[in-house]
């Protein structure tokens, strides 16, 4: 009979705390996603260069790497500054907030070209339509910009989302209570790695899942109305 051993309600803790992370990373992930898009395209050429510097590193450098450089270097960096302003006590950065960080930062970079390619997607037509007819630029991000680049970028930003699940695993290296971290943690009080692991990839199975289908819902959602050629 499949067993846990009492360690269902620990991986139960720590799917939680997956999808935790998960959400609030992909939330950070898009804050940089849409202002690196719109530093892409700006007329600006320093915000230009820097969007491209950051979307060329970040995509050619692994995310296990990435990982330890920011949390490792991240907590170094912070408090060799500390003295600076007065603070001399060690900081030790929470995992959590760590983890949420640096996996929104590198995922904002995959977003940025997502987002990037949803907003040169539209119609420019109708953006000067738009504007002709009287409307503010407000009014024309609202009410023709948003709605068209949502459809655009869902396909795009599905992809990411389902990649960024996955990724989450790597916030149990910096020592966050994630699903993995604790069916490791099982499985070396059990000796049977297996069972857990096995229970892992059917959870993160039944999460990608669940989001496949919502992001199909939304897909035709905002696809209502669109003619397909």
């Amino acid at each position: 009979m499949f067993s846990l051993h009492g360690y269902g309600p620990s991986i139960l803790e720590g799917t939680v705390l997956t999808l935790e992370v998960s959400l609030l990373s992909l939330f950070v992930a898009m804050l940089f996603g849409i202002i690196g898009a719109l530093a892409k395209l700006s007329s600006s050429p320093a915000l230009s260069i820097t969007a491209k510097v950051y979307t060329t590193v970040i995509r050619g450098i692994p995310d296990l790497v990435l990982m330890l450089l920011i949390f490792f270097g991240g907590q170094v960096f912070i408090n060799q500054i500390g003295p600076v302003f007065g603070y001399d006590e060690y900081i030790d950065i929470n995992p959590f907030i760590a983890g949420v960080s640096t996996i929104g930062f590198i995922f904002g970079a995959y977003m940025t070209e997502t987002f990037r390619g949803a907003i040169l997607a539209v119609n420019r037509g109708q953006l000067e339509a738009g504007y002709a007819y009287g409307m503010t630029g407000g009014q024309v991000f609202r009410r023709i910009l948003l709605p068209q680049m949502v459809r655009h970028a869902i396909p795009g930003f599905g992809n990411n989302w389902l990649v960024l699940i996955k990724t989450t695993a790597l916030v149990s290296i910096i020592g966050l209570d994630d699903m993995v971290r604790k069916a490791a943690m099982a499985a070396g009080a059990t000796r049977k790695p297996f069972t857990f692991y096995v229970v892992v990839a059917i959870n993160y199975l039944l999460i990608t899942t669940v989001s496949i289908y919502l992001l199909r819902y939304l897909e035709k959602r905002y696809s209502v109305g669109v003619r397909r050629e």
